[in-house]
């Protein structure tokens, strides 16, 4: 995951400028830092890549996240570019970032980003019952968080954003980690912090409010580890009407294993959820080719987030 997130940003220099003209050969505008929410007197942040031209009136957000690490030098219009110059309008968002924040506080984040773009749709000229999301590894996981969990807004909620559908309608993504319960083989759970590689661990280091003492204490009790962990496991939340589902997974990934990709997909396809996988032979966690396979992803974009006719409920 860690190897991700490096990716992002070697791809990313040279490439920073906020708008660009066919004579540069870039052919979209960026919009750097808009706010899509605030926590704990934190903002959060995503930048914004509109094409100049053909555009197609759909979105993609792009999950810029390594590790659940995440950070605004990692956004790559290297990444985003094989998307806009097809007419999407590329969001890349920055979620709160481990060692900071955990990963229920991560996808509490994405879940927001949703929402934000979907309520100010009309002011980026895209259609918000459009939306695809794709990522890597853990940009990968949050993707699928958002595909099979994603949810109704509240209708009551003070801020209009928290009342928009956090539902996206595509799906698609690199070697996502899917099943924390049964990682990499039946039975083999990650609920303790100390189960991951140690970089990793402070993404699952669970804390909750004790309202005895009013200090954030850890959380030890097995059973609630276990619940959090089927919480923040994409294949715990796999319905019938979760949207078609793309995943990229080389077969010598020796950081998330193949089987998190065929279990998860496996599941998809058997509640009746288009799903596809591609496996890439001899590749690990990351290639120097990736970039070349958003064009992958952007197929399976323009497979599903045509234009529809007549009207929809944000699924």
């Amino acid at each position: 995951m860690r190897r991700v997130a490096l990716l992002f940003v070697l791809t990313a220099i040279g490439l920073s400028s906020s708008t660009g003209s066919a004579d540069d050969g870039i052919t979209f505008v960026r919009d750097q830092d808009v706010i899509y929410g605030r926590k704990y007197g934190t903002a959060l942040t995503m930048d914004v890549f509109r094409p100049k031209s053909r555009v197609n009136g759909a979105a993609v957000v792009l999950v810029v996240s390594g590790g659940f690490f995440s950070s605004h030098e990692a956004v790559s219009p290297v990444f985003a570019r094989p998307l806009v110059d097809r007419g999407y309008t590329v969001f890349a968002v920055v979620h709160g970032s481990q060692p900071r924040y955990t990963v229920p506080e991560i996808v509490d984040d994405m879940n927001r980003a949703i929402r934000f773009i979907r309520h100010h749709a009309r002011d980026y000229g895209i259609d918000g019952d459009r939306i695809g999301v794709s990522g890597a590894s853990a940009g990968g996981h949050l993707s699928l968080m958002l595909a099979t969990a994603g949810a109704s807004g509240d209708p009551n909620a003070k801020d209009p954003v928290d009342r928009e559908s956090s539902r996206v309608q595509a799906v698609a993504c690199f070697f996502p980690p899917t099943d924390f319960l049964n990682f990499g083989a039946p039975g083999k759970e990650l609920i303790h912090a100390t189960d991951h590689n140690k970089p990793f661990r402070p993404a699952f280091d669970y804390r909750e409010l004790d309202k005895e003492s009013n200090l954030w204490v850890p959380v030890t009790d097995p059973a609630r580890l276990r619940e959090i962990t089927r919480k923040i496991s994409p294949i715990s939340h796999v319905t019938a009407d979760d949207p078609p589902t793309l995943i990229v997974h080389g077969d010598a990934d020796n950081l998330v294993p193949l089987q998190q990709s065929e279990t998860l997909v496996e599941k998809l396809k058997g509640a009746g959820v288009e799903a596809k996988l591609v496996v890439k032979p001899g590749a690990g966690h990351g290639w120097l080719t990736m970039v070349q396979d958003m064009n992958v992803l952007g197929d399976w974009f323009d497979a599903h987030l045509k234009k529809r006719d007549g009207p929809s409920d944000g699924k």
